[in-house]
């Protein structure tokens, strides 16, 4: 016989679960702050500047009361507005106001980067793109950039016998490096089905040069001159203390002189904020001529 199921019946009663009423209670809400889009941004980099600037601040207070000669931030502060109430004035050839001193050095650094703008780049096209030629001028850049900045100062002195041709030749030599490294190694970045396109539809190698090249090589470029400008301006501080005449350099070494010892830290301020400027001005255009995102 087969086995047939049997189905129970359960009753309803059993299987019904108890009714359990739960009470709804309402939670306070807090209140959703939205931020506008411009106050976020000013939130995340302008208050962690502040701060940093605020503890510098503070640490320069707290050396400056635990030293004889060391200014304090306020008296830095009303020696500024001193200075700059009449930075352009001129009481003789050694006495002249901090912007005609930034300005003379600005026009050395320019002389300077651009003459190893002139050199660089185009020295770094051929060390890219002939292998004869970076073998041939690679070991002398090994040798020659390690050098320090301030050791091409006695060679400029005794080629040119004056001041303001040694300091623009210093920041030449110091500033040529990065452009020349950095324009071969974006030559050198260039895809080389670029290079066999070119050969296939003969191109002269001008047209090579400026059709392919210069366009792929931009970006790398615009980098060694953002380096480059950083080191003219760092070299010239230094070159200008020791050749004197007027500039920053000078500026700085004559008010050590004279234990002015809060014009220092302006000029020093002075100095940083300009090379901000020049490094930043370069990075903008750079970012306007980025060939990899075309």
């Amino acid at each position: 016989m087969k086995n047939q199921a049997q189905i129970i019946p359960i009753p309803r009663e059993e299987t019904a679960q108890p009714r359990v009423e739960a009470e709804i209670v309402t939670l306070p809400t807090k209140p959703v702050v939205r931020h506008s889009p411009l106050l976020r941004p000013l939130m995340q980099r302008v208050l962690p500047g502040l701060l940093g600037i605020g503890l510098l601040i503070c640490l320069w207070q707290v050396a400056a009361l635990n030293s004889k000669n060391f200014p304090t931030p306020w008296q830095t502060w009303q020696a500024a507005l001193a200075i700059f109430a009449d930075p352009f004035y001129i009481a003789g050839p050694n006495d002249q106001g901090i912007g005609w001193n930034v300005l003379a050095s600005l026009q050395r650094v320019a002389v300077g980067f651009g003459l190893a703008a002139l050199v660089g780049i185009p020295a770094g096209f051929l060390i890219g793109r002939f292998r004869f030629v970076a073998n041939m001028l690679n070991p002398l850049i090994s040798l020659l950039r390690p050098v320090s900045p301030l050791a091409w100062l006695p060679i400029g002195l005794l080629l040119f016998q004056r001041a303001e041709p040694a300091s623009s030749w210093t920041i030449f030599i110091c500033s040529i490096w990065p452009m020349i490294l950095n324009t071969a190694e974006g030559v050198r970045q260039i895809p080389q089905d670029y290079l066999n396109v070119a050969r296939v539809l003969k191109l002269s190698e001008f047209a090579i040069m400026r059709k392919i090249l210069l366009p792929a090589a931009l970006p790398g470029i615009l980098t060694g001159m953002r380096l480059s400008i950083g080191i003219a301006w760092l070299v010239i501080v230094a070159a200008e203390m020791l050749t004197g005449g007027i500039g920053i350099g000078f500026w700085i070494w004559n008010e050590w002189n004279n234990l002015n010892v809060q014009n220092i830290i302006i000029a020093i301020v002075v100095i940083g904020v300009i090379g901000l400027l020049l490094e930043q001005g370069l990075m903008w255009i750079a970012s306007r001529f980025n060939y990899t995102s075309r």
